[in-house]
């Protein structure tokens, strides 16, 4: 069986309890990340766009640690926290389109993809985590 490569970025989540990602068969598995801003330790305020928004930016940094991008993604999973077992997770149509750029921006064609599951909590009491393979 081919080694496991530990993807680490100083620009990333750091947690002893995870990897941020590891590369596989050259497969890159990435951890899931939810809106954290990683210098502070708090989950971004403002809407649940904002917060999957910046979940991606911290995906997209480990990802260029591993030598890849958002371009190559092949499976996206997705948790929602939802109560009434609804998984509405905020991609790609339910993304307001009023700022400058969206988080369907970043994602570019083809799609990938993609489950989510409805949860009844996310650590930091945030609403949604993501989590991919490329």
């Amino acid at each position: 069986m081919a080694p496991k490569q530990v993807v680490f970025s100083e620009k990333g989540l750091k947690s002893n309890l995870l990897s941020q990602a590891i590369v596989h068969n050259g497969t890159i598995y990435v951890s899931g990340h939810i809106g954290l801003d990683t210098s502070t330790m708090q989950v971004v305020e403002g809407s649940v766009a904002d917060r999957t928004k910046k979940a991606l930016e911290n995906i997209q940094v480990v990802l260029e640690e591993a030598g890849s991008s958002l371009q190559n993604i092949l499976k996206h999973g997705g948790l929602r926290r939802n109560e009434h077992g609804l998984c509405v997770i905020p991609y790609p149509i339910h993304i307001p389109t009023n700022s400058p750029e969206t988080v369907l921006e970043m994602i570019p064609e083809p799609r990938p993809a993609r489950t989510c599951v409805a949860v009844k909590e996310l650590p930091f009491k945030t609403d949604a985590s993501l989590q991919w393979s490329i």
